[in-house]
């Protein structure tokens, strides 16, 4: 049988009153008369026919039966607020600064490119963009909001794909294949000028996986020593771009060079795709406004790196 509509008002005076133990400090957050709220509190449990407080002229209490009450009324009215405050939030317009933290290679990729757009089409909104090889701790670090590779990412992280599956690729310049030859096998390039990205974070040296087109459980793990060794990717590319040596690159990235022909790609079946980059944020729940509309403007622009066709 339905529930009428003035016993759901009721129930709601009723919880106020019980989460405080006090009418005048329900009555000051609700902004009405403590006598309206007495009012409605013996209307319900006439209606009920049950006391659901005992109340002395200091003390209050809950009822057996009013603690059942609550605690059933308790999680459904917070569930109602938390859900009427997000669709109030979704409708606002994003404004405030938003604290990003990524990776170079993911600010140049996702965020440089549209950075205009994007503000253009939030005027509100500042963005703070934080430069970070390493993995972040958003939460910690009081950020709203991460780039990273899925790879990278906890399990248990809120995040969303912003591009498709990548690769890694392994490009060299046609001036440099044709002093070198190329290689056909990863056991190929001990002889060829491999350079070297060295991670800002940790110091390790990034080593080049490859997998088996024949074989799935066939990895292979070099480490390249060529003749020079890098923390910035870009500084990577422009050598590989004057023919000093290979690199290994993210596809997407050097998409446009291998479509114009100064850059040449090897190795191409040993490289799978793997996850993309995500936005990782703290929570789902009560998202801010400008963080949706970062999400929401990225997830817009992962079409445009899908592979194009023929």
């Amino acid at each position: 049988m339905p529930i009428e509509p003035s016993l759901l008002s009721s129930l709601t005076w009723f919880a106020h009153i019980a989460r405080h133990r006090s009418f005048t400090k329900a009555a000051t957050e609700m902004e009405v008369t403590r006598a309206a709220l007495s009012q409605h509190l013996k209307g319900l449990e006439e209606r009920l026919g049950v006391r659901l407080l005992n109340r002395t002229t200091r003390d209050m209490s809950l009822t057996q039966e009013g603690q059942r009450l609550l605690d059933v009324l308790q999680p459904a009215l917070t569930a109602i607020e938390r859900a009427v405050s997000e669709l109030g939030e979704a409708h606002e317009e994003p404004s405030g600064l938003i604290r990003m933290n990524s990776s170079r290679i993911a600010a140049r990729l996702l965020i440089e490119p549209h950075l205009g757009e994007f503000l253009a089409r939030y005027p509100k909104l500042r963005l703070e963009l934080v430069m970070n090889d390493g993995f972040s701790n958003i939460v910690a670090d009081g950020m709203d909001a991460g780039l990273r590779l899925g790879a990278s990412l906890d399990e248990h992280m809120v995040a969303v794909p912003v591009t498709p599956p990548i690769e890694m690729a392994i490009v060299g310049s046609p001036a440099y294949f044709a002093r070198h030859g190329r290689p056909e096998t990863p056991a190929d390039l001990t002889r060829h000028n491999c350079l070297a990205y060295r991670f800002t974070s940790s110091g390790t040296i990034d080593r080049w996986s490859f997998t088996s087109p024949d074989d799935d459980s066939h990895t292979v793990v070099f480490e390249p020593k060529g003749s020079a060794l890098f923390n910035d990717d870009e500084n990577m590319l422009h050598a590989a771009l004057q023919g000093v040596g290979l690199i290994k690159y993210l596809d997407v990235c050097v998409r446009e060079h291998l479509a114009d022909g100064r850059l040449v790609r090897v190795l191409e079946p040993w490289c799978r795709p793997f996850s993309g980059f995500y936005l990782y944020v703290p929570s789902r729940a009560q998202m801010p406004a400008k963080t949706r509309a970062l999400m929401d403007f990225l997830v817009e622009r992962r079409e445009l790196l899908a592979p194009r066709s023929g």
